[in-house]
């Protein structure tokens, strides 16, 4: 059974930093892209980010690039997202997921962790 656990988030001045962790387990970690979404009031999720399992592919959302950075240790199995230069317009739920290699959508989700950064 695929469980993604986010442990983290919490509130955060503007210009601040903060990292989320996503925890795995029921599956074969190294067989999964693991990616980052997030839910803001009022909107649709988006994607943030993706990153292979050998890591040498990682997307991001154009909103993110340059600040966010994902990342993953495959003997944990736990993916992270690091998260600079916070403004107010990265309030949201952020969602860890997951994507068998073979697939073409992510499959498998977290429940999500608050962040709310604060001007």
């Amino acid at each position: 059974q695929v469980q993604l656990v986010e442990p983290g988030g919490g509130l955060v001045q503007a210009g601040g930093s903060l990292r989320l962790s996503c925890v795995a387990s029921g599956f074969t970690f190294r067989s999964y892209t693991m990616g980052w979404f997030r839910q803001a009031p009022g909107k649709e999720r988006e994607f943030v980010g993706s990153i292979t399992w050998s890591s040498e592919r990682i997307d991001y959302a154009d909103a993110v690039k340059g600040r966010f950075t994902i990342s993953r240790d495959n003997a944990k199995k736990q993916v992270y997202l690091q998260m600079n230069s916070l403004n107010s317009e990265d309030t949201a739920v952020y969602y860890c997921a997951a994507r068998l290699w073979s697939a073409a959508r992510f499959g498998s989700w977290g429940q999500g962790t608050q962040v709310t950064v604060s001007s």
